[in-house]
């Protein structure tokens, strides 16, 4: 198991960037307040599975941690959830943007930002990496028109960490036991989101980590564990 994306390169943390730091003893010494992490890939990468057991392993370290999904992280979210997957009529890509941005509004609110600013480590299942992905290469919707929405939202908001779980779309889909309205989309459709994850890590060297997500959860975790710790300290 290997990681395929470049070096990280020190710099200031995002969210440190963007909010003064947390206040004193809101995590243990050992780990940086407030950081944000998300995991990115098509489905069945394996990324459900791999923030639960980094959130696992940042708390058996003495990490805060607040995992969440998008979309779905909320009350809200989980109804929004289901209008985007799990009905089997179609919907036009445009109402997939704004459904998207919707739910990580919700989710930003009342989860991702009062979870930072109390300096706690917010582990979340994709985030706006995916919209870029999935309904601007899959979908074809401008990338300029997901940005200006992006930032209408979320003022341009990142993870200071994104990790990027990489195998060929025929491998992911094949390991789904079900699939929602989404992945139901024909095999082409997850090679060009698969791609343009791809092209977000190039674009985004020091944010954005290739992983090789081929092989097994156990070799997935033990390639990313010793990363994240020390990124997170």
């Amino acid at each position: 198991m290997r990681l395929l994306g470049p070096a990280l390169q020190p710099h200031l943390p995002l969210t440190a960037q963007r909010r003064p730091p947390a206040p004193g003893g809101a995590t243990p010494a050992a780990f940086a307040a407030g950081r944000f992490l998300s995991i990115e890939g098509i489905s069945g990468a394996g990324k459900t599975t791999l923030v639960r057991r980094l959130a696992a392993a940042l708390e058996e370290r003495g990490a805060s941690v607040v995992r969440t999904r998008d979309p779905g992280g909320t009350h809200v979210g989980r109804a929004i959830r289901a209008l985007l997957l799990d009905q089997p009529r179609p919907m036009c890509p445009e109402a997939e943007v704004a459904l998207f941005f919707a739910d990580r509004a919700q989710n930003l609110d009342e989860v991702i930002r009062p979870a930072l600013e109390a300096g706690r480590t917010v582990i979340a299942d994709r985030f706006t990496d995916s919209t870029l992905a999935y309904q601007g290469a899959g979908r074809g919707i401008s990338r300029e028109l997901i940005l200006a929405v992006d930032q209408a939202i979320t003022g341009g908001m990142r993870p200071d960490l994104t990790l990027v779980l990489d195998v060929p779309a025929e491998v992911g889909l094949a390991r789904l036991r079900r699939r929602d309205r989404i992945e139901r989309e024909e095999v082409h459709f997850h090679e060009r989101v698969r791609h343009e994850f791809l092209e977000i890590a190039s674009e985004r060297f020091g944010r954005v980590i290739v992983v090789d997500a081929t092989g097994s959860p156990d070799e997935v975790f033990e390639s990313t564990r010793d990363l994240v710790w020390g990124w997170f300290r």
